[in-house]
């Protein structure tokens, strides 16, 4: 019996280290932030955190290892990225006091966020560059003009800034939390998230995935994890 017992207990631990693997959580905060990308601040040391270390079949990819911390308030919701680099890749002549499309095409660290669960290839993308460069895009796979989804504006707040001594850039965001869901935010809600870094230029290009998509595009709903607001 004892024996049973401690094989239940393990099987109990590897199911919950499953279950985990694919979710995140965020902390609530009792009052907002404007910007902030010191991860040892008080807003952010006790935020929970994951890490976007595979590539996009799921293979680990030494050196890359970007860290993501998120919080909410009844207003809006955050997240820090801690995104190492070997060399930066960056836009010329960079603009922050307006978004830039086509973003992706240099380094920048991404959010994926979807509220609908009945629909899942809808959804929302924020990207931010080391050079504070911003762009929000309004997804929907089944739109004949998925392009045009850049044109959709959320109010979102970015920031960022390079630690070259250390190797590494942090970016902030501060989405609006009326942008992503219907609902209100509350503690217990349920999103669908995937996190996204895209480091150096081709043939040296990485991209590195916190859920593993197993096809070469970022845009694969069906296999974003979860984030679950908490306390």
């Amino acid at each position: 019996m004892r024996g049973l017992a401690r094989a239940i207990g393990v099987f109990s631990l590897a199911t919950a280290a499953a279950i985990a693997a694919d979710q995140m959580e965020s902390k609530w905060a009792a009052e907002d932030v404007s910007v902030d990308t010191n991860p040892n601040s008080r807003f952010w040391r006790a935020a929970p955190r994951v890490f976007a270390e595979r590539d996009t079949k799921g293979d680990a990819v030494a050196g890359y290892r970007m860290q993501v911390r998120s919080r909410w308030t009844a207003r809006n919701l955050y997240f820090l990225f801690t995104c190492p680099y070997v060399q930066l890749f960056l836009k010329p002549d960079p603009k922050t006091e307006i978004e830039t499309n086509q973003l992706w095409k240099w380094d920048v660290a991404e959010v994926s966020i979807g509220s609908d669960f009945k629909n899942i290839r809808k959804y929302k993308e924020f990207e931010v560059s080391p050079q504070a460069e911003w762009v929000d895009l309004d997804i929907d796979l089944d739109a004949p003009h998925q392009e045009d989804g850049w044109t959709w504006n959320s109010g979102f707040q970015a920031s960022a800034r390079v630690d070259a001594a250390n190797k590494a850039w942090y970016a902030f965001m501060r989405i609006p939390y009326i942008a992503i869901d219907s609902r209100t935010a509350a503690r217990g809600n349920i999103l669908r998230v995937n996190l996204f870094l895209s480091e150096g230029a081709r043939p040296n290009h990485r991209s590195i995935v916190w859920q593993p998509t197993h096809r070469p595009s970022f845009h694969t709903p069906e296999m974003f994890g979860e984030l679950k607001l908490v306390d």
